[in-house]
């Protein structure tokens, strides 16, 4: 772009008229200049005149009485403005010319020098520079907006993923303050040493990291699940990164909600059938049988008799012990307390408790938790799962932990042991009727438990790890009782 195409409202500010009127001049003697230019020889004056925005380019004489133009352009530039400064000074000095680019001059020129063609070619770089100063500025605003609004977390880190800056949606996705941030890693956030050697293989080969899935967790040890996304860039300091951590964790909660609901209705329809095709032969033996046991006298043969007897009946019992697992629970609701209800569910395993020697800890509110529901079977369905955890755990190594509490206006009860853990196979078949990883267990039991805290519009999650522990996590719905009104 030249100079000619330029128009420009130009602001010298010098104390001295005389160098004024020179260095207007030599603006003015610019070939086809389209300048407009005006004089202030006031600092705090021309302060105010550079608030005001009307000016597209300073030039500030270095001597300003008690202050310098150094002054000056640090105090503007705090100020916002981003028209470009062009330092004026009577004695050329090459600290003075480095002191004007730190403060924030795009341009220093000695007095002594000038001319119209020297002056020419400073306003046309300023004019650029500053240009390509604003576009720039107006992009990191830009992407800064993005990155602070972004409802996902992103973050910048150096090449070994040590944090430098993240987004607020990081901070209130970990809990983690800003400046706790900075002193970690991604590698902290990490939960399974087979993500972080994968992510270290990434890191030492700068591999970007597409939509990988991974487990992190919180400040408060709240497991996350997350995909992560990780790009290594270069730039004039060195080597970074940049990421984004998209929470799933709903979306997989939701997944293993349709799954278990998928194949609890393929257990339900497949339960439905076996009852009806066993039932009907079975109700024919039952029939002969009785026919037969009258003519059958011989002690032998009547041994024989009371055994195809015993285990008919034993087949209608597990019969009948299928179809009410598939059966929603009949339940009666009342509002009734948690609190209440977890006390009795430990007290009836308190037996179990003293004779392995388990070490409780419960944590409750002051204030009763109110759910409406059927207290005996939440007491089943409780009373399951702590009689599960002590069974996981070793005798006198035990360490049981009830906690009650409110987690995003949800009443919450998690039950965790440091008991064997639960293989990820075992775990995706937990609530299976019959299914059990115990020697002599029925597998009816959890399934029971879901079956009752289904029927009370209750969620469970399980989180576990082999040789480590289990922690059940019932979300309950929140209990608003009705208001009474006057009719």
């Amino acid at each position: 772009m030249q100079a000619e195409h330029l128009s420009l409202k130009i602001l010298i500010i010098d104390d001295d008229e005389d160098d004024f009127f020179i260095t207007s001049r030599y603006i003015k003697n610019i070939p086809g200049n389209n300048f407009t230019v005006e004089w202030c020889y006031d600092y705090n004056k021309a302060i105010e005149l550079i608030c005001s925005n009307e000016y597209g380019l300073y030039f500030v004489d270095y001597f300003l009485g008690a202050k310098t133009g150094l002054h000056l352009i640090k105090e503007a530039i705090a100020m916002k403005c981003e028209q470009p400064f062009i330092l004026l000074t009577g004695i050329g000095n090459q600290a003075i010319d480095i002191e004007a680019m730190n403060a924030g001059a795009v341009d220093y020129l000695t007095k002594s020098e000038l001319d119209p063609e020297k002056l020419e070619r400073c306003i046309r770089y300023s004019y650029q520079r500053s240009k390509s100063i604003k576009a720039l500025k107006a992009n990191e605003r830009k992407f800064r907006n993005i990155f602070e609004r972004s409802a996902d977390a992103v973050f910048i880190s150096d090449e070994m993923l040590l944090f430098r800056d993240i987004n607020d949606a990081a901070t209130k996705l970990f809990g983690f303050a800003k400046n706790e941030f900075l002193s970690i890693s991604l590698f902290d956030l990490l939960t399974v040493d087979e993500e972080k050697e994968k992510l270290f293989k990434a890191v030492e080969v700068k591999e970007d990291i597409e939509d990988r899935e991974v487990v992190l967790k919180t400040k408060d040890g709240e497991i996350k699940n997350c995909t992560l996304s990780v790009s290594f860039e270069e730039n004039e300091e060195g080597s970074y990164c940049q990421g984004i951590i998209h929470d799933i964790t709903l979306m997989k909660k939701a997944e293993k909600a349709t799954l278990r609901m998928e194949k609890r209705g393929v257990a339900d329809r497949l339960v439905h059938v076996l009852a009806h095709e066993v039932r009907n032969p079975l109700n024919n033996i039952n029939l002969s049988l009785e026919q037969l046991v009258p003519e059958i006298q011989h002690t032998d043969t009547k041994i024989y008799v009371d055994i195809i007897h015993r285990n008919s009946k034993r087949i209608e019992s597990i019969i009948k012990e299928l179809l009410n697992t598939s059966r929603p629970a009949e339940i009666v609701r009342s509002p009734l307390s948690l609190q209440t209800i977890i006390d009795e569910s430990i007290t009836a395993a308190t037996d179990r408790l003293t004779l392995k020697k388990i070490d409780l800890k419960k944590d409750f509110p002051a204030d009763d938790i109110v759910v409406l529901g059927d207290a005996e079977k939440l007491k089943i369905a409780v009373l399951n799962i702590i009689i599960n955890a002590i069974e996981a755990m070793e005798p006198e190594k035990g360490k049981l932990g009830i906690c009650l509490r409110y987690e995003k206006g949800r009443p919450q009860l998690i039950i965790e042991d440091n008991g064997c853990g639960i293989s990820d196979e075992n775990l995706s078949r937990l609530f299976e009727p019959y299914f059990t990883a115990k020697r002599n267990g029925m597998g009816l039991g959890l399934a029971t438990t879901l079956n009752i805290l289904q029927s009370h519009q209750a969620e469970v999650e399980v989180q576990s790890k082999l040789n480590e522990g289990s922690s059940f996590i019932i979300s309950f719905t929140t209990y608003q009782p009705a208001e009474n009104t006057l009719s």
